[in-house]
């Protein structure tokens, strides 16, 4: 029964992730494979734009997708101290993440297709974030302390975890700019929100 689950959730997945579409093709392929793509900036119209549009699922059997996540992962090893990095922000409107995982040993880098959070916590903590699409920005927010993640990976295996942390923070700004959250406009749409203050935020060493 497990097993059908999976199949039928990968099943599901692909038909609503449709086929990449020029556009998408030409800017995954441009140059080598072997190199970063640029990271988008809101300081370009047109950048911005892409920016706060909603991304789609991708099919994660798809070669392209492949290529995608690989070069997604070297455009965030070029910025100076990075921690996350969501495919809107190299261009393509679909749901592939980079996260650092600081819940691990090692600390490592690992991507998230299609990545859905179906249980937030409560509790929040508030700390602070930048973002590598805008520039000269950092300020103070809340966000879930617990979340449960579900996503899947380049063979499209189904995976579901429970993260908390700094590291569920990073998540959840991630997957915000697969809705075409940026964080100034979260600044802006909480203003005249009231928050039960909790623990210390916890911050990277």
């Amino acid at each position: 029964m497990k097993n059908l689950s999976c199949l039928l959730f990968l099943f599901v997945g692909l038909i609503n992730a449709q086929k990449l579409n020029s556009d998408e093709l030409s800017i995954i392929n441009r140059g080598s494979s072997d190199s970063a793509l640029s990271i988008y900036q809101t300081t370009d119209a047109d950048q911005h734009k892409t920016l706060l549009s909603l991304s789609t699922e991708i099919d994660p059997l798809d070669p392209h997708t492949e290529t995608l996540v690989k070069r997604m992962k070297l455009s965030l090893l070029s910025t100076d101290g990075g921690v996350g990095i969501a495919a809107p922000q190299v261009g393509i409107n679909r749901k592939v993440i980079w996260v650092q995982r600081f819940d691990k040993e090692g600390e490592p880098l690992e991507y998230f297709i299609n990545p859905v959070i179906v249980w937030r916590s409560e509790i929040l903590n508030l700390g602070p974030e930048g973002d590598l699409s805008i520039p000269d920005f950092r300020d103070q927010f809340y966000r879930s302390k617990v979340i449960h993640l579900e996503y899947v990976d380049l063979k499209g295996k189904k995976h579901s975890e429970i993260v908390e942390g700094f590291t569920a923070v990073i998540f959840q700004h991630e997957i915000d700019h697969l809705f075409g959250i940026l964080i100034s406009d979260k600044k802006e749409k909480e203003k005249g929100d009231a928050y039960q203050k909790v623990d210390a935020f916890e911050k990277l060493k």
